[in-house]
């Protein structure tokens, strides 16, 4: 199991991902644009991180209108660290796109949290999911906020990993998740994902797609990353495949 040593300086942001335990979920009223971009400190706060990091960080651009929709959707406030990303950004690079966390959709990573939620952790947009996928990397390892589904750690981040496809305990909340990311050993975190000669292979990746690999990750043959085959395609193709395993797995 991966762990990170993490000062946890940063406090929990105001997930609202709890609300999914409330019965009149129905009757919670939806904030207006206005409401939820009225107090844009998290913007601020995310940007004096990124400042600081110690690892590359990009920020792709950001559409108004995708943004409008994807904060809409989300009905999360631009007082989060969170929100701020959805609100202000494309989507944000990390190590040079090994790492992807998601925005409100960009060229480079044409997704946003809620269009990618949407079919896989809920059905229709206002639904409080009890898991948010909220970024990913190029071998299909997947970062998620808990709300409900992997226990009763409310607010707290887990990864999927492509070698066990498992979900497992990061033990800290989106913005640490942040912290990690910008300033996070990501070499350590992956030191057995990642094969001789990575850098140059994910040059040509863009956060539309991710590696389809085999052997499989989770597999005996498949643990030499160096001897596997790597075939960058859709990310939604290695989401599917790795979910459907998982499925397979699960009833055996």
């Amino acid at each position: 199991m991966k762990t990170l040593n993490l000062s946890h300086k940063i406090t929990l942001i105001a997930v609202l991902l709890i609300l999914s335990q409330l019965p009149l979920l129905a009757q919670l009223k939806t904030r207006n644009l206005a409401e939820l971009t009225a107090d844009k400190s998290g913007w601020d706060l995310v940007k004096d991180w990124a400042v600081s990091s110690k690892n590359k960080v990009e920020f792709l651009p950001v559409n108004k209108i995708k943004a409008d929709t994807a904060l809409h959707q989300l009905q999360i406030t631009t007082r989060s660290p969170m929100g701020a990303i959805v609100y202000f950004t494309g989507g944000v690079i990390i190590d040079n796109g090994w790492l992807r966390i998601l925005g409100s959709g960009s060229d480079k990573l044409n997704r946003s949290i809620p269009s990618w939620n949407k079919g896989k952790t809920f059905s229709n947009f206002g639904e409080q999911p009890k898991l948010l996928l909220v970024a990913d990397d190029v071998v299909g390892g997947l970062f998620a906020i808990n709300g409900g589904a992997l226990g009763n750690d409310f607010g707290k981040m887990y990864y999927f990993a492509p070698e066990s496809l498992y979900w497992e305990p990061l033990n800290f909340t989106y913005s640490d998740f942040l912290d990690f990311c910008f300033n996070g050993n990501i070499a350590k975190f992956y030191a057995t994902l990642r094969w001789k000669g990575w850098e140059k292979d994910i040059q040509g990746v863009d956060g539309n797609q991710a590696f389809s690999i085999y052997p499989f990750l989770w597999t005996k043959e498949g643990k030499d990353l160096n001897k596997v085959s790597k075939k960058a395609v859709p990310v939604e193709e290695v989401y599917s495949l790795n979910q459907d395993n998982l499925k397979a797995i699960s009833h055996n």
